[in-house]
């Protein structure tokens, strides 16, 4: 018997798996809290003899090489020349009002340190530590531009409060992002690809795919049979959503949105929410996905249509990290793009 989310199944996969996940991040933790404090206060140890002696820059860095080498004799690699580097970046950077949290690994904070900006730092902290991003995943979103790409459609007090709080999943709108990066299938440019093959490859990197879509999304199934009055529909691919509680319907396009493309994702959306919701759910959400977007069709075709229907860009490459910075430059003076 295949078990449905309705049966609870889906919320024993996820309870079992947060309890196995959360196990293992206090056990980390344990060992994170007092190796980050000693890097945090070997940097203070550093930064204050600098300053008590007004160093200059050529005799600073001598005096890393100096410490990496004696340090390094007598308590072996934790003491790299590359690590002081860092270390001495932690206390600058992390003030003791806002000390680096206990929740993230050393490796996860040379990452953080390697941002220069305090915005885009700020935001990547608070979402490794609320999505639970390993080493390899934080790279991968600081590669992806996430924050960029999440700030872009933003105004100043909403990048400010990305900054500060990561992003928080409230209402539909808080799940989109534009554009979506599907730089994981490394699908050259110019590439031949069909949507039903564009398809299979993401789900064949479903963590990646997972990853790029955000906190809360469990992977239901692809081709998703819709039957209404004996006529056969498929949903490309199905998720729902644990913090939103609500299915998500994704249909992907390899060209431009038509009108009737929207038109069948609502009638996707009122088949979810009349015969597949169950007890406890929310309406259903659904999101086209294309390469190009009409910006004007779409506004008509969904003119006094389901909130819940949204028609984003994808790419298959990463984004273009100095425009989407000039755009959120512009965003914080207050100046439209």
């Amino acid at each position: 018997m295949e078990l449905t989310h309705t049966d609870g199944y889906l919320q024993l996969l996820e309870q079992i798996s947060d309890a196995y996940t959360q196990g293992r991040v206090r056990a980390v933790q344990a060992v994170n809290g007092p190796l980050i404090e000693t890097y945090w206060q070997v940097g203070r140890h550093i930064v204050e003899y600098e300053q008590a002696g007004s160093l200059r820059a050529e005799y600073g860095k001598a005096l890393i090489n100096n410490l990496a080498a004696d340090l390094g004799l007598r308590h072996g690699k934790g003491f790299s020349r590359s690590n002081l580097v860092y270390m001495r970046l932690l206390y600058q950077r992390y003030p003791i009002s806002q000390k680096p949290s206990h929740q993230l690994s050393w490796s996860h904070y040379v990452e953080l340190l390697k941002l220069d900006d305090e915005l885009e730092r700020g935001f990547y902290e608070k979402q490794a530590i609320a999505e639970r991003w390993s080493v390899p995943e934080l790279k991968r979103q600081k590669a992806s531009s996430l924050f960029l790409r999440l700030a872009a459609s933003k105004d100043k007090v909403g990048i400010l409060q990305l900054a500060a709080q990561g992003q928080i999943v409230e209402q539909p709108a808080d799940l989109l992002r534009e554009p979506y990066v599907f730089e994981f299938l490394k699908i050259p440019e110019p590439y031949q690809i069909s949507e039903t093959q564009l398809e299979t490859v993401l789900c064949d990197h479903l963590q990646p795919f997972l990853l790029e879509l955000g906190k809360g999304f469990t992977f239901v199934g692809r081709q998703y049979r819709v039957t209404i009055n004996n006529s056969h529909y498929k949903v490309d691919l199905v998720f729902y959503h644990r913090i939103l509680r609500c299915f998500v319907l994704i249909d992907l396009k390899l060209g431009d949105v038509q009108h009737h493309d929207i038109g069948q994702m609502n009638l996707y959306l009122g088949y979810f929410a009349n015969e597949e919701n169950g007890e406890g759910d929310s309406p259903p959400i659904g999101i086209i996905l294309s390469r190009h977007k009409d910006e004007l069709l779409v506004e008509y075709a969904t003119y006094g249509m389901n909130s819940q229907l949204f028609v984003q860009k994808y790419q298959l490459y990463l984004p273009d990290r100095e425009a989407l910075r000039r755009e959120l430059e512009l965003s914080l003076r207050g100046v439209a793009p």
